[in-house]
Parts: structure tokens; sequence; C-alpha cells
């Protein structure tokens, strides 16, 4: 079970001690867990910041998930208490697609790296609602106030209305990763060179000097820039200009095919070894599979089926002018569309044995940040980092995750993408 809640006077939750080693959390004053993430070879998990209402799912299922700011400090802090690194802010200009609240992304995480002590936030940008001079000098100030636990996460963007509404024009898919891309290229000249000029179609920089520069750590000399995306000018970007490629759920197959055309990319362009990958999932973890597979099936019964049709529309539209027709959601089903981002697909669905196994298997394939959603953040982060993350570590420590070839042969048929069945 959970560890039980207990309101404080001051409206924050305290997390008592549960008898699994996990040190208390108590409103502002916590102790961080001992550190069960020594290993440089690890897995490392984060977590979608619920900062938009309505959850990770469009479903009318209820949900045990606040979006709003003391929520939000609990899960993070909790989160960090567990286990997690990392935690990625979403954002959203408008509502829409069962969103009807949003926070806005970079002030968010900034509250959520004040509240923590250890936890790197991830802090969504758009491009063009953002100049890449406003945002290089909020990053940086944020890595400053946080020694060095700020990142980024550049989108491109899929809503219409998003940009139309505030006056933005809408570009083409091919012309916003693009866009998206000068975006990356100026975030990283601002923060590394000591007067950046740049000329592109969308940013021009004359000998900007921003001062201060954000934290240069070791392996790290800037915030890391995270970009996603399925289509060829996605992948371009991430093999180009990106730190870590965020990729949506997939087959085995899938998931190969994506990493390797990356790799092969970032190869040519003289980056061999440089971009790292993440992958998006939606984790129920239950005594027993079938009790997992009846949650996800009540979650997708209930689905609101007029927002995420509408959802659907709008995201295969704003992907359909790509050059392979592989927009990020271009394979999904109704199904699929419930999770925003084809969470159900990574398959982390089932026993705390199974998903553990399953996120060794995405870690065998060069996976090294499993992104993961909940249906209630309530517990269920907390139950993740005490059931399913510590079995991570025990199984990679006796070696396990390495070797492609043998997590594939233990579990990678729940993965293949199914044949259809000949008449």
């Amino acid at each position: 079970m959970p560890a039980k809640r207990q309101r404080t006077s001051n409206g924050t939750a305290a997390v008592a001690q549960n008898g699994h080693g996990n040190s208390a959390l108590n409103g502002d004053h916590y102790t961080a867990a001992s550190d069960i993430n020594d290993d440089p070879d690890r897995v490392k998990f984060a977590y979608w910041v619920p900062n938009v209402s309505g959850g990770l799912v469009i479903s009318k299922i209820p949900q045990r998930t606040g979006w709003d700011y003391d929520s939000n400090v609990r899960y993070a802090q909790t989160a960090e208490n567990v286990g997690f690194e990392y935690a990625l802010t979403q954002i959203r200009f408008m509502a829409g697609y069962g969103a009807e609240n949003q926070h806005e992304s970079v002030s968010f995480s900034q509250a959520l790296l004040h509240a923590t002590k250890k936890l790197n936030v991830i802090a969504a940008l758009l491009p063009g609602p953002w100049n890449p001079a406003v945002a290089a000098k909020q990053i940086a100030s944020i890595d400053h106030y946080t020694s060095g636990r700020i990142s980024v996460n550049v989108v491109s963007g899929w809503f219409k209305a998003e940009f139309t509404s505030i006056g933005q024009w809408w570009l083409e898919h091919a012309e916003r990763y693009r866009r998206s891309r000068e975006f990356i290229e100026c975030l990283r000249g601002i923060w590394t060179q000591e007067k950046f000029t740049f000329k592109g179609d969308f940013y021009q920089f004359h000998d900007y000097p921003l001062s201060p520069k954000p934290i240069s750590l070791p392996g790290r000399p800037h915030p890391l820039i995270f970009q996603g995306g399925n289509s060829i000018d996605a992948r371009d970007n991430g093999a180009n200009v990106s730190d870590y490629y965020f990729m949506n759920g997939n087959t085995l197959e899938g998931f190969q095919e994506q990493i390797a055309d990356v790799k092969d990319r970032a190869a040519k362009a003289g980056r061999s070894g440089e971009v790292r990958f993440a992958v998006n999932g939606f984790a129920i973890v239950k005594e027993t599979e079938a009790e997992a597979i009846q949650l996800l099936s009540e979650i997708q019964g209930k689905a609101d089926k007029e927002a995420v049709e509408a959802f659907g529309d709008a995201v295969k539209q704003a992907g359909s002018s790509t050059g392979n027709k592989k927009g990020m959601w271009a394979d999904s089903k109704f199904e699929d569309l419930v999770q925003y981002n084809d969470g159900f697909k990574t398959k982390l669905i089932g026993t705390k044995e199974q998903v553990a196994d399953r996120i060794l298997l995405l870690k065998s394939l060069g996976i090294d940040i499993v992104l993961l959603a909940f249906l209630h953040y309530e517990e269920d982060i907390e139950a993740f980092g005490r059931e399913v993350l510590p079995l991570v570590r025990r199984l990679e420590a006796e070696g396990r995750g390495k070797n492609v070839e043998e997590e594939i042969e233990r579990t990678g048929d729940v993965y293949r993408a199914k044949k259809p069945e000949k008449e």
C-alpha cells in the first residue's frame, strides 16, 4: 500500500515513514531517500508533471491527480524521495482536448525546483510564443538559482488554434521543425559563446553577450536540450542539435528503427554518441497482470470520445505534411490516443516484475530515460518508486539490461507488431 498521507497545518501533505526505508516528507521539510542512483549506467526515471488539468489521459474515469501547485509539490517531493531524477512540465497556452486549465511551464518548473533538492525539471518551450533570447535568459537564471537542475524540452507544436489565437503564424510541419532547429541552435550558442551572432530565417542575433551564462557541470556544459517527434524533420533535429531525443510509445520494431535512424543521422552530422534517447510510457502496476489490464480497459472504455477524436484529428492534420507522412501520431488508433503520447504502447502495464523486465528491455535498446505518466498521482508515484524502481536497480546490479538479444528473448514479444491473421 502507498505511504499514508496526513494533512499538515499549512495545507501540504506529509508522507509518513512507510516501512520500506523511504525517508519522510513533511511539508517544506523532508529528507531525500538514500541514493539508489549511484550506477552511472542506470536507466533513469522521469515523470510527467500534471500542471495541466485533466490528468494524463483523455478519459472520464475518476482520477486522484491534482494540477494545482500544492498537489504538484507533493508529487515532486515524493518522486525525488523514491528515486525519480527528472520531471517534465507541459506547455499549453489554451484549453482544449480535455485540458481546461494550464499553468505555464517555465515558472511552474522553477516553483518545483524551489520545493526540491535534487530533482531535475525539464521545462517545455514552444518556439513562436518564446523568443530564444528570452528563453535563454530565463533558463540561465533558473540554472543559477537551482545549482544546475533545469533542462528544456523544445516542442514544435501541433495545436493550430494555440498559435493563431495569440497572433502567431501557423507554419507547415517542416517549417515548424526548421524554426525549432534554429531555436535550439540559438539557445546553445547564446549559452556557450561569449558573443553570439546568428543569421537565420526565423531568428537573428548580433554579438549578443548573455551574462551570466548557465552553470557548466561535468558532462553538462549547459542545460540539457530535449526534443522529440517521429517525422524526418524531428529525427534530423534530434540528430543534429538535441541532447536527448524523446519518443512516443511504439512497437519493438518501431523503437529499433527510430533509434537506429537517429543514430545514423547523428553520425553523419559528426555527433556519434552525443544523442541520447528517452521514451514516454503510462504505468499501471498491479498485483496481477489481469488487474492492470482491467484498469487499462476501464480508462479506454471511459474515454472522452469527442475530445479524443478532436485531439486525433488535430495531431494527425498537423503531421500530414511531413515528408514521410510520419507525424508523431500517424499510426495511433483511438485507444492509443486516450493517452496523449502513446504511453499505452510502451506496455508498462502489469505486475512489478513484468514492468521491470520491460524497462530493462527498453534500456537494452539504448533508451536512457523512461518518462512516466500515472492515473492516480496521489499514490502511484510513491508506489512505483517503492515497488518497481528498486527492483530495476537490483536487476541492473545482476547485469540485466545490457544484452539486447537476451532482453528481447525474455520479453520482446509483448512489443512486437502484430501481423494480420491469414484468412
